[in-house]
């Protein structure tokens, strides 16, 4: 039975880095024989400049068909002063919600090509490899009410939920459970129990979970101290588990400990291994157009779909293998230039990638 991939390029920089993942997704379909379709659609501002709205019915219709999902980035400027409910934005928070892609998985690896290109001293970083799995449906981003009110005195006052389930923080615990057992058996869950209630529930559960993984060593953290130690000694940690909010932050401050977020690939899975793959950085207004943008976190992501949607080790692996063959023949966009080395186009690291596979 053939297999559908859609492809969502976004806005700004995403049909860009897209165009150079697709290429790379077309040369694994022909050299492994795959039966795959790869389908397009609209989302983000782009859907919203076709359509009226950020995720419109016939993108939901086609990613409900799919079994992964690739997607560029959504969000700019341009659309900043629509209604909060029309914003790209908004469009991707619908597409997790209503396909229950709530498991993000967030590798923050650091090359060893690209050590010096770190704002951290390269003894801190050389080896890290570290795993954030982070709840995307659920917590303050979701949790109602939520709104801005006017009070008695006629001030406006803003307000949101921040509430978990126990079932919810059980689902995604046995995922970072599962990841711990076939990576280096250490699981850091990270809360803020002694402040929030929520958190505080977070805690206990997990908790309670470990006693099904006594071959993994878990430990707790605060959020404020995590942060902390991921700039102070980020490769204390194997795989990191938390809430929506959290998950956010320190993903994306992990992420820059590698150089450059250019080069971090992300999966939002739901519980039956369907998945959105995307760059976990954003639409990069500023350079589009320029060439100037790095595919190698949208090429990686398609690395990621093959792992856990399609569970094909054997066609990530090549991927990886031609990603780092490409960086150590100095090739480099912009972002993760150093001395000696080949400034590229999007297009040429895409075309040089292509090429190895």
């Amino acid at each position: 039975m053939t297999s559908a991939i859609l492809v969502l390029p976004g806005d700004n920089i995403g049909p860009e880095i897209i165009d150079e993942a697709v290429k790379v997704l077309r040369a694994v379909i022909v050299k492994f024989g795959l039966d795959v379709e790869i389908k397009f659609a609209d989302l983000g501002g782009a859907a919203f400049d076709k359509a009226g709205e950020p995720c419109p019915s016939d993108t939901m219709a086609l990613a409900h068909q799919s079994r992964a999902i690739l997607l560029g980035a959504v969000g700019g400027p341009k659309w900043d002063g629509l209604e909060r409910e029309l914003r790209p934005e908004q469009g991707l928070l619908k597409l997790r919600s209503q396909l229950g892609l709530f498991a993000n998985l967030r590798p923050a690896i650091m090359y060893p090509q690209l050590c010096t290109t770190s704002s951290l001293k390269p003894e801190i970083v050389s080896g890290l490899d570290i795993l954030i799995i982070r709840e995307l449906v659920g917590g303050i981003y979701f949790g109602e009410p939520r709104g801005i009110r006017v009070l008695e005195n006629g001030e406006r006052e803003g307000f949101n939920t921040y509430k978990y389930s126990e079932s919810e923080i059980r689902r995604i615990g046995r995922v970072a459970f599962e990841a711990a057992l076939i990576r280096g058996r250490r699981l850091c869950s990270v809360d803020k129990s002694n402040v929030l209630e929520a958190t505080a529930l977070w805690r206990e559960t997990i908790t309670e979970l470990a006693s099904e993984y006594p071959a993994v060593e878990l430990a707790h953290m605060y959020v404020d101290n995590a942060a902390m130690q991921l700039i102070k000694e980020p490769k204390q940690f194997d795989v990191v588990v938390t809430g929506n909010m959290f998950g956010d932050i320190l993903s994306d401050a992990a992420a820059m400990l590698t150089g450059s977020i250019g080069m971090l690939p992300s999966a939002s899975l739901d519980k039956n291994g369907r998945g959105l793959y995307e760059p976990c950085h954003g639409s990069a207004p500023d350079i589009v157009g320029t060439q100037k943008a790095n595919p190698l976190a949208t090429i990686l992501s398609v690395a990621m779909m093959m792992r856990y949607s399609f569970h094909r080790t054997d066609i990530a692996d090549t991927i990886e293998l031609a990603v780092n063959e490409v960086l150590d023949n100095g090739l480099r966009t912009p972002d993760i230039m150093s001395d000696s080395m080949t400034m590229v186009t999007t297009r040429e690291i895409g075309d040089a990638v292509t090429a190895r596979i």
